[in-house]
């Protein structure tokens, strides 16, 4: 026998290689602190609470997310994309994992009567007045992602990589990951390995998570339609060419589009929110104007669905002799949210052994959108779980009655939340060190 072998056989040649720490004492150790910090996170998800901005206004929301960054140590980047924040954490070689969040509020006057409800104003598009909420629990979407930087960053040592904290604003009008990455989110800083985000329901009690792999958020378009006619005298209306039943016709016929055109198994939403024609009795008025929200899954549905909806208003306009064909204008559109198969098994685990199996749930695709679909479809793995915020008594109460809590973008919307806070931060921490690697 050679004498290194010899030796290796006695066990004299090197001491065996320490075993990396596992992927649950990493977690206990960052989540040690939490505990500690849960009451400074109550308190900035109360301040938030209470100061909610609109899209396209959240300068004070974001300074104060980017101040609590700097002080963690983070390279922080303001109005990327208009109030946007970035946070860069580089901690050696390994992935560059981004958390993202939203800044926004929503033009909602809040009627929950809690003693910390906003009783904030902003203005609107047009100068004017209008109340704000936190209807849609973008507050809390911060807090956790704020109590996430905080844990991370103290704990340095149980992960390499890189973080990239994301303050995103406008998600409310479906615009803020947009201009974000036109402003170089993803080339003036690191390109992300993968990118993970949270949003609350109140579909699932506070203490537990919703995973969805694949598609989970709907893609939004909203359409503006214009039918011409010729008005007229209300009392002589074969004088005229009445644009509102040219309307009318036209949102009967738009139902064809979901229950005869698209396939039973494939998901869609068609829905008229809107009607406006006329201001008197007995005058007919020149035009009608229709506001149809579209919700799809997948892009092939989602064209067939604006296509028909072209085709059918020209259709009915023609039919009845309209003067000119009517106008179809896609104002506003989102894609739809496609959750990265493999990353989501991978969340999963992760939160299965933060929290516990019974406290990870399968949740069923939203029809709801979410601009966090422009991240993934810039070739970055990405997935966004559901947090439960809802009292899990009171959520308990209402499923025994078959009904159902207040829901986001309520003026009653509101969310348990400090056991949400706290298990927020446990599932952005457990995701963030299931993807970097211990040092």
């Amino acid at each position: 026998m050679r004498p290194v072998v010899a030796a290796l056989a006695a066990g004299l040649a090197f001491p065996a290689l320490a075993a990396p720490p596992s992927t649950a004492s990493r977690l206990a150790s960052v989540l040690g602190p939490l505990a500690e910090a849960a009451p400074g996170l109550e308190e900035l998800y109360l301040d938030l609470h209470r100061t909610p901005e609109l899209s396209l206004q959240e300068t004070s929301t974001a300074g104060k997310l980017a101040a609590r960054l700097r002080t963690l140590g983070f390279e922080v980047t303001r109005n990327v994309g208009g109030a946007g924040i970035v946070g860069v954490l580089k901690n050696g070689d390994g992935p560059v994992v981004m958390l993202r969040t939203d800044l926004d509020a929503l033009p909602v006057e809040e009627k929950t009567g809690l003693p910390y409800a906003s009783r904030a104003v902003g203005k609107d598009e047009h100068g004017q007045p209008i109340p704000v909420m936190h209807a849609c629990g973008h507050d809390l979407h911060m807090t956790a992602w704020t109590g996430a930087a905080t844990l991370l960053a103290r704990a340095k040592g149980s992960w390499r990589g890189t973080l990239v904290f994301v303050g995103q604003p406008a998600e409310e009008k479906g615009a803020g990951a947009e201009t974000m990455l036109k402003d170089g989110l993803f080339t003036r800083f690191p390109r992300p390995s993968f990118a993970v985000a949270l949003h609350v329901t109140p579909e699932l009690p506070a203490g537990q998570v919703g995973v969805t792999p694949g598609p989970a958020f709907a893609s939004v378009d909203s359409v503006d339609v214009t039918i011409h006619g010729k008005g007229g005298h209300g009392a002589m209306p074969h004088r005229t060419i009445d644009p509102i039943l040219i309307a009318a016709r036209t949102v009967v016929a738009l139902q064809s589009l979901v229950s005869r055109e698209k396939d039973p198994f494939e998901p869609a939403v068609v829905s008229v929110g809107s009607f406006q024609a006329g201001a008197k009795h007995n005058v007919i008025p020149p035009d009608a104007f229709l506001k149809i929200t579209v919700r799809a899954y997948r892009e092939e549905v989602r064209r067939k669905l604006l296509d028909g909806i072209r085709r059918i208003a020209a259709a009915e306009a023609m039919a009845a002799g309209a003067p000119v064909p009517p106008d179809v204008t896609v104002v506003e559109s989102t894609p739809g949210v496609v959750n990265d198969v493999p990353l989501t098994g991978r969340l999963r685990r992760a939160f299965t052994g933060a929290l516990g199996a019974a406290s990870v749930q399968d949740f069923p695709p939203s029809s709801v959108s979410e601009d966090f679909a422009y991240y993934g479809r810039e070739g970055v793995p990405a997935s966004m779980f559901w947090l439960g915020v809802a009292p899990p008594a009171a959520l308990a109460e209402a499923k025994a009655a078959d009904k159902a809590l207040p829901p986001l973008h309520s003026a009653e919307f509101y969310p348990d939340y400090a056991p949400s806070i706290r298990t927020g931060v446990t599932a952005l921490v457990a995701a963030a060190l299931e993807l970097l690697p211990a040092r």
